[in-house]
């Protein structure tokens, strides 16, 4: 009897890529912190990123599309970090709190 491979196929991946946009996606709605929401969103990328690499591996035929997508989201997934960190860091310095309920009380 042999046994299935399901390592090295493109559903396989695509399953952990759709957890991963899953959990991401869930993580945004329910988080009451920034910083929870912030690695929700990185988690959002990550699946996106797996996308690409699964794509790339099993259908495309230039091997170096999906590598260059990839490296491009985790680019800006570092910027993005890096914004939203130093936007967290000058919300605490205000209000004392990265609740992200109080600085939507200013919206008016």
């Amino acid at each position: 009897m042999e046994i299935p491979v399901i390592y090295n196929s493109l559903h396989t991946y695509l399953l952990i890529a759709a957890l991963l946009f899953g959990f991401g996606i869930y993580g945004i709605l329910k988080h009451r912190s920034l910083i929870g929401i912030l690695i929700s969103a990185e988690l959002v990328l990550c699946a996106a990123s797996v996308n690409f690499m699964a794509f790339n591996r099993f259908l495309a035929p230039d091997p170096v599309v999906g590598q260059v997508f990839a490296l491009f989201i985790i680019g800006l997934a570092a910027a993005e970090a890096a914004i939203i960190l130093s936007i967290i860091i000058a919300v605490y310095r205000n209000y004392k709190s990265i609740d992200p309920e109080e600085p939507a009380e200013l919206a008016g």
